[in-house]
C-alpha cells in the first residue's frame, strides 16, 4: 500500500492498556466501534502506539474470534482444523491467496446481485426483514449455484496440485533417487 493511501486511512491508536484511540474523533473506541467501521467500508489502520508496529489483521481477527463466539459461527470446527493444517505447510500461501479469491469472486456476486433491480423493490432499497423473506425463496436457488462455484474451484484447486507435483517431478526427475531398501520380514 501506498504511503499517499495509508495517510488517507483513519489511523487507529492501540496503547498498552489495550484501549483503542480513533486520531480522526480524538476519542476511545471499542472493538464493536472498528467492526462498525468494517461495516461502513471505512479505510483504518490500526498501529501500536508506542512501537508504530501494524495491528490491524490482529484487531481483524480479534472482531473475527468474537463473532465466530457468539450467535452463529460462519466456520465449522472442521474448517477452522484445515485452515490450521495449511499454516507452515508447503501449500499456505496457496491456500491464502485461493480463500481471498474466492471471498472476493462471492462479494462480487453479492455486489452484482445488490447492484441489479433484484436488489430493490419499488426504487428502494431492501430492508433486512425483506432479505429474509426473499432469502427464503431464493436460498435453495443460490445455494445451488454456491455449490457449483464451489466445486468448480475445487476442481481448480485440484488441477493446480496436480501440475505442482507435475512441476516437481519434471524438476526433480534428472535426481537418481534410490528407493529405501526394506528388509525382508523373518518367517519362522
Amino acid at each position: 500500500m501506498s504511503s499517499a493511501k495509508k495517510s488517507l486511512d483513519r489511523l487507529i491508536k492501540k496503547y498498552p492498556n489495550r484501549r483503542l484511540y480513533d486520531t480522526q474523533t480524538s476519542s476511545y473506541i471499542t472493538l464493536t466501534d472498528v467492526k462498525q467501521l468494517v461495516l461502513d467500508n471505512e479505510e483504518f489502520t490500526v498501529v501500536d502506539a508506542k512501537s508504530s508496529e501494524d495491528l490491524t489483521r490482529s484487531i481483524l481477527l480479534q472482531i473475527i474470534l468474537e463473532e465466530e463466539a457468539s450467535g452463529v459461527p460462519m466456520f465449522s470446527s472442521g474448517v477452522l482444523s484445515q485452515i490450521i493444517r495449511y499454516y507452515g505447510h508447503a501449500m499456505q500461501g496457496m491456500m491464502g491467496s485461493y480463500l481471498e479469491k474466492n471471498v472476493q469472486a462471492f462479494t462480487d456476486i453479492q455486489h452484482k446481485f445488490t447492484g441489479t433491480s433484484a436488489g430493490s423493490f419499488e426504487g428502494k432499497p431492501f430492508s433486512p426483514e425483506m432479505w429474509t423473506q426473499f432469502m427464503n425463496v431464493q436460498g435453495p436457488m443460490m445455494q445451488g449455484m454456491m455449490n457449483n462455484y464451489i466445486d468448480q474451484s475445487k476442481s481448480l484447486f485440484v488441477q493446480m496440485q496436480e501440475q505442482m507435483q507435475n512441476q516437481s517431478k519434471s524438476l526433480f526427475g534428472a535426481f537418481p533417487f534410490v528407493p529405501p531398501v526394506v528388509p525382508p520380514a523373518d518367517k519362522k
